[in-house]
């Protein structure tokens, strides 16, 4: 019998394979110069060979989800990421479908379907940022996954407070960059300045709550 974690797990590797079957399929109808970047005007300023125009999102997919599906088994608190592994396996089949979500963009401007990345990047990162909040709030304290500071390491106490309140904050900077997608010549402002200050306000918080216990010690 095959447990829900390891369908999560099927699923995962599954949609690794599923961009590597889509780019074997639409390699012969590609351009020999693919656009590989766009500005924070969602104007290309730079190509790449059609072979890693093609194949290098799904090798980073892949070679991701390798990495991090590896890196829970050899964690020196593994147990402790057991206790919301199936939270966790959850989250990389969103990233994984966001992966997907992004090649599948790139492929279909480089066949013609231009629909700016003002748009659609904010889309795409909004669901990301959002799902990550939720996995911070269920996460145990690990050398791997989450809000590690020399503080949030050190106690369990300030691990669940620091990821209760990061959790929190990247769930709203999911929405704020949601609502990017309606001011395209900014949208880039709605990702990246709620993201850079959830962080620096949780890497923040962790040091206060260390300073606080110590106080009070």
């Amino acid at each position: 019998m095959i447990s829900c974690m390891d369908k999560k797990v099927i699923v995962i590797i599954s949609m690794s394979l599923i961009s590597l079957i889509i780019g074997l399929y639409i390699y012969p109808r590609m351009p020999g110069q693919m656009a590989s970047h766009w500005n924070i005007r969602g104007e290309v300023d730079d190509y790449m060979s059609r072979f890693w125009g093609v194949f290098l999102i799904p090798f980073i997919h892949a070679s991701l989800m390798l990495l991090l599906l590896t890196l829970p088994r050899i964690d020196p608190l593994d147990k402790n990421i057991d206790r919301f592994k199936g939270d966790y396996h959850g989250f990389l089949i969103v990233f994984s479908i966001y992966m997907l979500f992004i090649y599948i963009w790139t492929l279909l401007w480089n066949l013609g379907v231009h629909m700016s990345p003002n748009l659609i990047m904010p889309i795409g990162i909004s669901v990301l940022f959002y799902h990550i909040g939720v996995l911070l709030e269920k996460t145990r304290r690990n050398w791997f996954i989450g809000i590690r500071t020399p503080w949030t390491l050190n106690s369990e106490k300030i691990w669940l407070k620091t990821h209760k309140v990061g959790g929190k904050l990247f769930k709203i900077s999911g929405l704020i960059a949601f609502i990017g997608m309606l001011f395209e010549a900014y949208s880039w402002i709605f990702i990246i300045v709620p993201i850079a200050f959830s962080t620096l306000y949780s890497i923040a918080y962790s040091y206060k709550e260390y300073k606080e216990t110590i106080r009070f010690t």
